[in-house]
C-alpha cells in the first residue's frame, strides 16, 4: 500500500511543544503530536473503493494487512507523525473554551491527482483534548458516521467522507441515554477524509486568547493550501476568505434543507471552513415535514439546532467566524456587509431550490407564496417529506385535485387525520399547483425527470441505521452492505431497494436511536 505523503500542516504551523498525552490546556500551538491507541484485534467491516481511489488506493490495497494496520491505529504509516488539532467552539450558542480533536486523531495529509486530503481516525483513543472522555468510539455511532458520509455525498451535498469502519476488539464503555446506566459496546474506528480538518473554532482559539500571530499564520497557511485561487494581499485577503467561506456555508446549508437533513449539533467547532457537513454524531432526517424537530436529546428543550433554524444557526456561526479573523481585518463594517448578504442570498437560493423541487424552471414572483404555503400545509398533519416530493413528480399537468391528491397520500403517516378543511386546503394547493405546472414549457415527463434528480428516494432513515446496528451488533453485516449499496444512488429508481422507499414504522416512532440520539451516537 503506497499513500502520497504531503504533510504540509505539521511542517508550516506551530506544534505543541509538551508530547504527554495528559488532558490539558495547549496555548500557542495548532496541534499536539499523538499516538493512536493500539486496537487489541482489529477487523475490516467495510471500506468504500471510491475513497480508497480519490487516495490513490485500489481494492487490493483495501485487503491488505498495511491497511488494517494504518486505518486502525496499530501501526504508524511510515514518514508521518499523528496529530490532533487544538480548536475552541461555541456550544449550544455558550463560549466554551478550549475543545480540539478529542476523540480524532489526524495520520497524515495525502496527494492524488493534485487533490490533497487528510485521513483521520476517530476513535482511536485519547489526546490532550479528550477532557474527561476516553478518545474511543462505538460501532453504534461508527456506522451512522460511515454511513452517513457517504449517504450525503452521494446525495450531492459537500460533505467528510468515509474511508473505512472497523472494529478494534475492544470493549467501550457508555451511557446511551445520560440516565445512569452505562453498559460495555464493541469499540470501533472510522476513517474520515476531508481536504482538512481546520473548522470555525481553529480560529475561534487563537482569537479568544490574544494570539494574533498564530491567528495569523493559521489564516494564511489555510488560504495558500486550501484556496489557493485567492490572489489578493492584506486585509483583501482575508475579507475574500470570509466570503467564500460564508457562501459555501450557505450552499451546504440549502442542500440540508433540499433533502431533510438535520445536523443536530451546529457548534462552531463542528462547522468545516471548506463548508461540508462535518461531525455525524446525533444526526436525522426528517421523517414527516417538522420545521421544529431536532434529533438531538441534548437540543430538546430549546431546539436551538432544529431544522427551520439551520439557516439562521449557520448565520449565527458565521458572526463568531468573523470576530475571530476581526483582528486581521480591524474594520467592522465590509465584515458585516458579507454577514448582511448571507440572509438575501440565502432566501434566493432557497427559493430556487425549492423551484427544482417543484418542478419549475420558469421563475414567477408567486412562486414565493406557493412554497409558503406548502410548507405550512406539510405540517398540519405528520406529513413524510421524502415521499412527498419523490411522489409529486407523478403529478401531471392535466390531473384534476383529487387525482394529483392520490399521488401524494401516501405520504401521509395516518391519512384519517386529514379532516375535510385540510382536504380542502390540499385540493385548493394542488389547483394552484397545477395552473402553475401548466405556465412551464417542459413535459410532463421531462419534469418529472428533473424533479427526480433533485428529490431523493431514498435517504438514511434513523432506523435504518438503528436495523444495520442492530445487525452488526451480532456479527451480520448483510444490512450495511446493501444499504450502502443502495445509498450510492439514491435518485435512482432501484425497484430492487423499494421496501426501503417507505414512512417510518411505527415501532420506530419513539424507539432509542430511531427518534432522538445523544451526543455520543
Amino acid at each position: 500500500m503506497k499513500l502520497h505523503l504531503q504533510n504540509n500542516l505539521i511542517t508550516e504551523l506551530p506544534a505543541d511543544s509538551n508530547e504527554i498525552n495528559v488532558p490539558r490546556q495547549v496555548h500557542q500551538a495548532c496541534y499536539s503530536y499523538v499516538l493512536p491507541k493500539k486496537p487489541s484485534n482489529p477487523s475490516l467491516i467495510h471500506a468504500s473503493n471510491e475513497v480508497a481511489n480519490a487516495i490513490g488506493l485500489s481494492q487490493e490495497d483495501i485487503l491488505s494487512a498495511d491497511f488494517l494496520n494504518t486505518f486502525s491505529g496499530s501501526t504508524i504509516y511510515p514518514g508521518t507523525k499523528p496529530y490532533a488539532l487544538s480548536y475552541a467552539g461555541h456550544q449550544f450558542g455558550n463560549w466554551a473554551g478550549q475543545l480540539g480533536d478529542g476523540r480524532a486523531i489526524n495520520l497524515t495529509e495525502v496527494i492524488h491527482e493534485n487533490k490533497s486530503y487528510t485521513l483521520q481516525l476517530k476513535g482511536a483513543g485519547p489526546t490532550p483534548y479528550s477532557r474527561t472522555a476516553d478518545g474511543f468510539a462505538v460501532l453504534r455511532s461508527s456506522i451512522r458516521e460511515h454511513l452517513c458520509a457517504e449517504a450525503i455525498h452521494y446525495l450531492g451535498v459537500p460533505t467528510t467522507r468515509s474511508l473505512s469502519l472497523m472494529l478494534s476488539g475492544d470493549q467501550v464503555l457508555r451511557d446511551v441515554l445520560y440516565n445512569g446506566n452505562p453498559a460495555y459496546e464493541k469499540g470501533a474506528i472510522v476513517c474520515r477524509v476531508a481536504p482538512s480538518f481546520i473548522r470555525f473554532g481553529s480560529f475561534e482559539l487563537f482569537a479568544s486568547r490574544e494570539d494574533h500571530d498564530n491567528l495569523k499564520l493559521l489564516t494564511d497557511f489555510t488560504i495558500k493550501h486550501h484556496f489557493p485561487h485567492i490572489q489578493k494581499e492584506g486585509v483583501e485577503k482575508y475579507l475574500a476568505f470570509f466570503e467564500e467561506v460564508t457562501q459555501t456555508t450557505l450552499n451546504m446549508i440549502v442542500n440540508w434543507q433540499r433533502v431533510g437533513f438535520v445536523h443536530g449539533v451546529m457548534n462552531t467547532d463542528n462547522m468545516s471552513i471548506h463548508g461540508i457537513t462535518i461531525d455525524y454524531g446525533p444526526y436525522g432526517w426528517l421523517e414527516d415535514y417538522n420545521s421544529g424537530w431536532t434529533p438531538n436529546t441534548t437540543d430538546n428543550q430549546h431546539k436551538r439546532y432544529r431544522f427551520g433554524n439551520q439557516p439562521e444557526i449557520a448565520l449565527w456561526n458565521l458572526y463568531q467566524l468573523a470576530n475571530a479573523l476581526f483582528p486581521l481585518i480591524n474594520d467592522a463594517k465590509p465584515l458585516e456587509t458579507i454577514l448582511e448578504a448571507y440572509s438575501t442570498n440565502y432566501e434566493k437560493e432557497y427559493l430556487n431550490m425549492m423551484r427544482d423541487k417543484l418542478g419549475f424552471q420558469i421563475k414567477k414572483e408567486q412562486d414565493v407564496v406557493l412554497i409558503q404555503s406548502l410548507t405550512q400545509l406539510l405540517e398540519k398533519v405528520e406529513t413524510d417529506m421524502t415521499i412527498f416530493f419523490r411522489n409529486l413528480s407523478n403529478v401531471t399537468k392535466a390531473d384534476a385535485a383529487i387525482t394529483a391528491f392520490n399521488a401524494i397520500k401516501e405520504a401521509f403517516y395516518n391519512e384519517k387525520d386529514v379532516d375535510e378543511t385540510i382536504l380542502k386546503d390540499w385540493h385548493d394547493w394542488l389547483e394552484k399547483y397545477s395552473i402553475r405546472i401548466n405556465a412551464e414549457t417542459l413535459f410532463d415527463s421531462e419534469r418529472k425527470e428533473k424533479m427526480n434528480k433533485v428529490n431523493p428516494k431514498y435517504v438514511l432513515r434513523n432506523y435504518m441505521s438503528q436495523l444495520c446496528i442492530d445487525d452488526a451488533d451480532k456479527g451480520d453485516y448483510s444490512l450495511l452492505n446493501e444499504l450502502f449499496e443502495m445509498l450510492k444512488n439514491p435518485y435512482d429508481e432501484q425497484p430492487n431497494f423499494q421496501k426501503w422507499f417507505t414512512k417510518r414504522p411505527d415501532w420506530a416512532r419513539d424507539k432509542v436511536g430511531c427518534s432522538m440520539l445523544s451526543c455520543s451516537s
